[in-house]
C-alpha cells in the first residue's frame, strides 16, 4: 500500500504540472457534492487518480472530493483521495497545494480511526510525508531537514499559524480570533493557505506552530449563523471535509502533533465518506499541548 499510494501521487503530480498555462485553471467548471468550486485544475487531477487506479488494475475503493465512491473489484481498502487540497493556489502557481491520500479497511462506516496508510505530497516541490499507523515515525522525501520538526512555542504571540476563510464570513471569523491575528501578526506570522493538509504539513516541518479551522464549532454553537455560512459557501456549508484531514490527521499524530477539533476532542469518529454539515469538522492542530490549549482557552467562542 505504501508503493501504490506514492505512486498514485506522483502520476497525479505528473499529470498537474503538465497542465498548460495557469489562466485556464482557474475557470470554474462547476462544484463538487459538497459544494466547493471546482476549477479545471481539479478535473485533471480527478481524471489522473481513476486513471491510475484503472490501469494498476487492483481491486480498490475511492472516494474522491469530486468524484464520490467507485470501485475496482472487490476492494480491500479505501482511499481518501482529494486530489488537490489548495486548489486556488495550485491554479495560481503557488507551492501551498498537496495530493492528499488515505487508505483505510473497506467499510461502509470508515473512520479517520481506521485510517492505516497516509500520504501528502506537494505538488510543486514533491516532497512527500508517508505514515503507517503500524509503524512508529514518518518516511519522508524531498524536505531539508528530516521530519518531524516541531517548534516548541508556547506563546501566542510569537506564533506562526495559518488559518482558513474559504467559505467562513470573515467578520465572524474576525470576531472570533482577531485579538488572536493582532497579538502575533507582528511578532509572530499570520498566514491564509486554503489548504488544510499544507498548514498542518507545515506545522510537520516546524515552519508552523499551529493551524486553526473553527468555523464548524461557530455553527454548531450557534446554529443561527447557518444563513451565514450559506451565503459565502454557494448556499452550502462548507467546513473541514473528511478528504481534506484523512490523511492529515494520522500524520500528524505520528508526528507528535496535538490535534483535535475546536472542542479539544478527538478527530478519529469522523466518518471518511460523509460529506453532511453534521460530519463536517473543525480542527486546532498545534505544536505544542500549551499552545494548544491556550488558542481554545483564547478564542471568542460567544
Amino acid at each position: 500500500m505504501q508503493r501504490y499510494l506514492i505512486e498514485m501521487a506522483a502520476y497525479v503530480r505528473e499529470a498537474v504540472l503538465n497542465t498548460k498555462g495557469t489562466l485556464k485553471n482557474r475557470q470554474v467548471n462547476g462544484y463538487s457534492p459538497g459544494g466547493d468550486a471546482q476549477f479545471d485544475i481539479d478535473e485533471v487531477a480527478e481524471s489522473a487518480v481513476w486513471r491510475f487506479a484503472q490501469e494498476r488494475g487492483e481491486p480498490i475503493a475511492l472516494y474522491s472530493e469530486d468524484e464520490g465512491l467507485r470501485r475496482i473489484g472487490d476492494p480491500k481498502y479505501v482511499l481518501i483521495v482529494d486530489p488537490i487540497d489548495g486548489t486556488r493556489p495550485a491554479a495560481a502557481g503557488l507551492e501551498m497545494a498537496n495530493i492528499s491520500i488515505a487508505a483505510a479497511r473497506f467499510k461502509e462506516n470508515a473512520r479517520i480511526d481506521d485510517v492505516e496508510f497516509a500520504l501528502l505530497q506537494e505538488i510543486k516541490s514533491g516532497a512527500f510525508i508517508f505514515a503507517d499507523r503500524a509503524k512508529d515515525g514518518l518516511l519522508s522525501e524531498g524536505y531539508r531537514t528530516p521530519v518531524p520538526r516541531l517548534s516548541s512555542t508556547t506563546s501566542l504571540e510569537r506564533m506562526f499559524w495559518s488559518m482558513e476563510f474559504n467559505g467562513h464570513p470573515a467578520q465572524m471569523m474576525t470576531k472570533a480570533y482577531g485579538h488572536i491575528i493582532d497579538r502575533s501578526a507582528n511578532t509572530g506570522g499570520v498566514f491564509v493557505f486554503n489548504s488544510a493538509s499544507y498548514s498542518i504539513s507545515r506545522v510537520v516541518t516546524g515552519q508552523l506552530d499551529a493551524y486553526v479551522d473553527i468555523g464548524n464549532r461557530i455553527l454548531k454553537d450557534h446554529p443561527a449563523t447557518k444563513a451565514d455560512f450559506e451565503r459565502v459557501g454557494n448556499g452550502k456549508v462548507l467546513h473541514l471535509f473528511p478528504y481534506d484531514i484523512a490523511a492529515s490527521v494520522l500524520i500528524a499524530e505520528k508526528a507528535g502533533i496535538i490535534i483535535t477539533d475546536a472542542y479539544g476532542k478527538s478527530l478519529g469518529s469522523t466518518l471518511l465518506m460523509d460529506l453532511s454539515p453534521e460530519n463536517q469538522r473543525s480542527c486546532i492542530a498545534a505544536s505544542t499541548r500549551e499552545l494548544h490549549g491556550r488558542l481554545l482557552d483564547s478564542i471568542h467562542w460567544k
